[in-house]
C-alpha cells in the first residue's frame, strides 16, 4: 500500500537515505499539484458529498477537472474582489463542496483561514481581526443552523472584511424539503458595510484559467486557529512547503489513486484538510465527505457502514469519540472494500481498537500531529508492528526528540529511552520561530533554535515508536507527586460500559490537586459511579492516581474533532469543589459560574449571598485557585 514500504524505523530510514527532502523536486504551489492531478486524472471522482447520511440519499460528486475549474474560477474571484498573496480569505463554514474549493482557491489567490463554525461571533471577530481577513465566505441563511448569523453578527467587529460571498445549501436538497427551506428560511439582516454576493453565482462568471501569474514561491498559504471552544484562539501559519508535506506523506505511505475515503471530520482542522485531503489531492483518491455537519451530522453514526459500502470505501478517517460511537452500532452492511482505519485526534485505548478489530476485521493505524506543526508527525506502520496504544512511529524527515527545556527554549536535556519528557518536532511542517502570526506567542516555543515544543508529554520506546503520555499542562500534582491522566483515563476506559474518560485535577486544600474522573457511558449500559470508582481501584496500578471523585455525564464535553475538551471539566470541578467547602462550613455563599482569564487562568465566580466575605474568603483561601466576588 502507498509507493513505499513504511513497516518500521529502519524501512523509514532508507526513505530518507534514498534523498534528501529539498531534492525531492516536489511542485512548490498548490495550484501545481491541483492542476497535475486533474491533468493525470481528470474524469476520476474526486470529491463527493451528500446533505443527508442516507445510502441512498443525493450526492453530488466533482471529478477532478470540474474541482480544478471551479477551484480556479473560485481563485479568479479572490483576486479580483483585492485579495494578493499577502491577503486573506476567510471561511466560515461546514463541509460541502463548496467548502473545498473555498479551501484552495483561497491558498492560490493569497492565505486561506478556515473558522470552526462552532464558535461563537466575539471569537469569530477576533480570528478575523487577528487575520486581517478581506473576504468571508459563509452560508445563507438555513434552517437549523446559526452559522449565518453568528458571522453577519462577528462581521460588526471585524471592519477589514470588505465582501462576504454565501453558500446556499438548498441545492443540495431534494423535493420537499427543497421547496420548504425557502418558506422557513431564516432571515438574516447585516449591520455591517461589506458587500454581500452568491458565491456561486459570483464564481460561474469567472474564466476557467488563472487570471494571475502562480508564482513559485514557498510562503504562507494558510492561517489556522488552535484551541476549543472559549477562549480567544492563537492563529499558526503554514507554508506551501508544510502543505505539500504532509499531502505527500499520505500519497506516497497510505493510499494511492484507487482508494476511497471515507471522511466525516470537519475541513476547518488540519486532520481533514492536511492529513486527508491534501494526500487526496496527491495521489488522486476519492474521498467523500457525509453531510455538513460530518460525524455530528443527523444518522451518520447509524448509515456509517452502509455509506462504505455504498462508495466502496478502503479508508475511514475517524478520531476515538467517533469509534466509541460506532462500536455501539452492529456492522449492519458489506463493509469487506475496507482495508485501514486512520485515527488521530487523541490516543485510543487499547480496549476500543480491539473492540473495532473485531467488529470489522479492520485494523486501525493511529497517527499524531498538530497544528501548529502544520500536521503530521508518526503514525503506527501500515505494512508492520502496530503498538497499540503508541502514535508509531515518527515520519520520514521528520526528527522527534525527548527534551527538557527552560522557558525560554534552552535544553536542559534530552531524554533517553523510554524516559518521559516534552515531544519537540522538526520537520518540513515547522515553521521555525514563526509558528504563530503573534510574535507575542512564539516565545520560548522552539527548542534549541530548531524543534517545536509540542507541549504534550511523550517517550519513544527501543523500536523508535512513540507513545503520548499526556499533556504537560494536564499532569495532575498532588502534594508534589506528577500523576498522568491517561493512566486513570486508559484503566477506566477498560470497563465495557465505558465510552468516553477525561481525568483531569480537582483542587484540594491540603494536596493542592486529587484527581478525578468525569465519564461518558455506552449507549444503553448501566453501571454505578461506585461500581467504576472500585473497577478504578483494581485497574490502577499507582495507588496515588485512583480518583478521589467520578462522575457519570450524559455527555462529556468535546471539541468540534472530538477531542474530551477539559476546561470544562475543570470548571465543573471547581464549581463542585468549592460549593462543598463552603457548604460544609455552612455559609450561603456560592460558585455560580468559573471564567477563564488570560492572566489568571480559571476563575471562581463567587456570590455572597448574604454570607460574611471573610470567613468565605478564608474558606476558599486554602485552595489554589483564584476567585472574584460578584
Amino acid at each position: 500500500m502507498g509507493r513505499y514500504e513504511f513497516s518500521s524505523l529502519a524501512a523509514r530510514n532508507e526513505i530518507e537515505a534514498e534523498k534528501p527532502w529539498e531534492q525531492r523536486n516536489l511542485p512548490t504551489t498548490i495550484y501545481d499539484i491541483l492542476s497535475g492531478t486533474a491533468g493525470k486524472f481528470g474524469d476520476r471522482k474526486a470529491v463527493s458529498f451528500q446533505i443527508e447520511s442516507g445510502p441512498k440519499d443525493k450526492a453530488e460528486t466533482l471529478s477532478w477537472t470540474t474541482l480544478h475549474d471551479k477551484t480556479v474560477q473560485a481563485a479568479n474571484l479572490f483576486r479580483s474582489l483585492g485579495v494578493g498573496q499577502n491577503d486573506v480569505v476567510a471561511y466560515v463554514l461546514p463541509n460541502a463542496n463548496e467548502t473545498l474549493i473555498t479551501l484552495m482557491g483561497g491558498m492560490i489567490s493569497g492565505i486561506v483561514a478556515p473558522i470552526n463554525p462552532l464558535l461563537e461571533p466575539e471569537q469569530i471577530a477576533s480570528i478575523l481581526r487577528q487575520t486581517g481577513a478581506k473576504v468571508v465566505v459563509t452560508l445563507r441563511g438555513f434552517p437549523k443552523t446559526d452559522v449565518a448569523e453568528k458571522v453577519h453578527e462577528a462581521l460588526e467587529d471585524a471592519p477589514d472584511v470588505k465582501h462576504v460571498l454565501e453558500i446556499d445549501l438548498n441545492r443540495y436538497l431534494t423535493p420537499p424539503k427543497k421547496w420548504i427551506v425557502p418558506l422557513i428560511r431564516p432571515k438574516v439582516s447585516p449591520k455591517h458595510s461589506a458587500k454581500v454576493q452568491n458565491f456561486n453565482e459570483a464564481i460561474a462568471s469567472q474564466p476557467k484559467t488563472l487570471t494571475f501569474d502562480d508564482e513559485k514561491v514557498d510562503r504562507v498559504a494558510a492561517y489556522f486557529h488552535t484551541g476549543g471552544t472559549t477562549g480567544m484562539p492563537k492563529v499558526a501559519q503554514h507554508k506551501y512547503s508544510g502543505i505539500i508535506y504532509n499531502g505527500w506523506l499520505g500519497a506516497n505511505l497510505l493510499f494511492d489513486e484507487t482508494d476511497v475515503l471515507i471522511c466525516p471530520l470537519p475541513l476547518f482542522h488540519v486532520f481533514a484538510v492536511h492529513v486527508v485531503f491534501m494526500a487526496v489531492l496527491t495521489a488522486g483518491s476519492h474521498v467523500v465527505f457525509p453531510t455538513p455537519a460530518g460525524y455530528r451530522g443527523e444518522g451518520v453514526f447509524d448509515n456509517f457502514w452502509k455509506l462504505i459500502e455504498r462508495y466502496g470505501v478502503t479508508f475511514v478517517i475517524t478520531v476515538p469519540t467517533a469509534i466509541s460511537a460506532l462500536m455501539q452500532r452492529p456492522v449492519d452492511a458489506d463493509v469487506s472494500t475496507l482495508k485501514v482505519a486512520f485515527s488521530g485526534s487523541s490516543p485510543l485505548p487499547v480496549e476500543l481498537f480491539n473492540r473495532f478489530e473485531k467488529a470489522t476485521d479492520v485494523k486501525i493505524v493511529e497517527g499524531y500531529g498538530l497544528t501548529e506543526a502544520t500536521c503530521l508527525v508518526s503514525c503506527n506502520p501500515t505494512d508492520g508492528v502496530k503498538k497499540i496504544g503508541s502514535v508509531g512511529i515518527p515520519f520520514p524527515y521528520t526528527d522527534v526528540k525527548i527534551l527538557q527545556c527552560d522557558a525560554d527554549g534552552t535544553i536542559t536535556k534530552e531524554c533517553g529511552v523510554e524516559e518521559v519528557g516534552e515531544i519537540c518536532v522538526s520537520n518540513p511542517g515547522v515553521y521555525v520561530g514563526k509558528t504563530y502570526t503573534d510574535d507575542t506567542k512564539n516565545v520560548g516555543l522552539v527548542a534549541g533554535n530548531k524543534y517545536l515544543r509540542t507541549g504534550d508529554l511523550g517517550r519513544l520506546d527501543e523500536d523508535g515508536y512513540l507513545w503520548i503520555t499526556g499533556r504537560a499542562k494536564d499532569i495532575i500534582i498532588r502534594g508534589g507527586h506528577n500523576i498522568d491522566p491517561a493512566e486513570i483515563e486508559e484503566a477506566l476506559a477498560g470497563h465495557d460500559a465505558v465510552a468516553v474518560v477525561g481525568a483531569i485535577g480537582q483542587p484540594d486544600p491540603v494536596a493542592g490537586e486529587l484527581p478525578c474522573a468525569f465519564v461518558e457511558l455506552v449507549d444503553g449500559a448501566s453501571v454505578t459511579e461506585k461500581e467504576l470508582m472500585d473497577y478504578a481501584r483494581e485497574h490502577i496500578s499507582e495507588r496515588a492516581a485512583v480518583p478521589k471523585y467520578i462522575e457519570i455525564m450524559d455527555e462529556i464535553p468535546k471539541t468540534g474533532v472530538g477531542k474530551v475538551f477539559k476546561p470544562d471539566l475543570r470548571k465543573s470541578a471547581i464549581m463542585r469543589v468549592y460549593n462543598e467547602a463552603l457548604e460544609d462550613e455552612g455559609l450561603s455563599a456560592r460558585v455560580v459560574s468559573v471564567v477563564e482569564d488570560k492572566k489568571r487562568g480559571l476563575v471562581a465566580q463567587i456570590e455572597d449571598r448574604g454570607a460574611d466575605r471573610g470567613k468565605a474568603e478564608h474558606v476558599l483561601g486554602n485552595f489554589t485557585r483564584p476567585f472574584d466576588w460578584v
